[in-house]
């Protein structure tokens, strides 16, 4: 199983970025996945999921109606896109499947809002 993220940055509040999680070693199309982040000294916190053929997405209330999450099962390809930034979204955001989601296994990508 590999996973990788990418799409973090430094951003201003307000703001907006967009992840790229790229999956490989396992039927992606299979499993249900996530986006968990894990602020600065706290602990991690399940963001969002996305359904086997994404039928159903799920988001923690402090992201719901800023963030948006999807998947290309073509490319086993999952996104995250987040607007409006507030600082409290600095973190590292990671991906994988949700059944997974408290061992993140990719190197995250770091998100700063600031």
């Amino acid at each position: 199983v590999q996973l990788v993220e990418s799409g973090g940055g430094l951003v201003q509040p307000g703001g907006s970025l967009r992840l790229t999680c790229a999956a490989s070693g396992f039927a992606f199309s299979d499993y249900e996945m996530s986006w968990v982040r894990q602020p600065p000294g706290e602990a991690l916190e399940l963001v969002s999921t996305i359904s086997v053929g994404s039928t159903k997405t799920t988001y923690a209330e402090s992201v719901k109606g800023r963030f948006t999450i999807s998947r290309d099962d073509a490319k086993d390809a999952m996104y995250l896109q987040m607007d409006s930034l507030k600082f409290e979204d600095t973190a590292m955001y990671y991906c994988g499947t949700t059944t997974n989601w408290r061992r993140p296994e990719g190197q995250g990508t770091q998100v700063t809002v600031s």
